[in-house]
């Protein structure tokens, strides 16, 4: 099967990758497949080889396995997956993507200094390093947050007419 050009410009420019509709099937039996052979993996230590399209094989190693598991099981999911190399350099609609606010609000939070980034002459860079550890903060925090509104609201009573 070819890959079509938007998909590939889509893999270039590291936008979010979802199944297609007549896709999402083969993704999910795929996901299935990678389960059972990660057992296989773990048990008995065989190794999965990937086969291209003139027979070729090669051994996976399982470093590549795991990332390529993980990746089916997201998009099995329903989920959108993104593949940067973590030395890569991100613009501020890439980072905004990958955060999921509008390349305004990211802008105001470089601005405030909430996330590390250099300019490249007008243009601002960040590094996806710095990205996900704001992303990380920023769950931690909400995480935080909701914990103490459901501990206050068990402290009240809660809501008497569920009870």
């Amino acid at each position: 099967m070819l890959m079509d050009a938007s998909l590939t410009e889509q893999i270039r420019r590291m936008d979010p990758i979802t199944p297609r509709a007549g896709e999402k099937k083969d993704v999910k039996m795929l996901s299935a497949l990678f389960d059972g052979a990660a057992e296989q993996l773990e048990t008995s230590g065989a190794l999965c080889r990937l086969v291209g399209p003139m027979g070729e094989q090669i051994e996976l190693p399982p470093s590549v396995f795991y990332l390529l598991e993980r990746v089916v099981d997201v998009m099995a999911q329903g989920d959108a997956v993104t593949v940067v190399p973590i030395g890569q350099k991100l613009s501020t609609q890439q980072a905004a993507n990958l955060l999921n606010v509008s390349r305004q609000y990211l802008v105001r939070l470089l601005e405030g200094g909430h996330i590390p980034f250099e300019k490249a002459g007008t243009h601002r860079r960040l590094r996806i390093q710095d990205v996900l550890a704001y992303k990380h903060r920023r769950a931690d925090e909400r995480k935080q947050a909701l914990d103490g509104l459901a501990a206050f609201s068990e402290e009240s009573g809660g809501y008497p007419e569920l009870d």
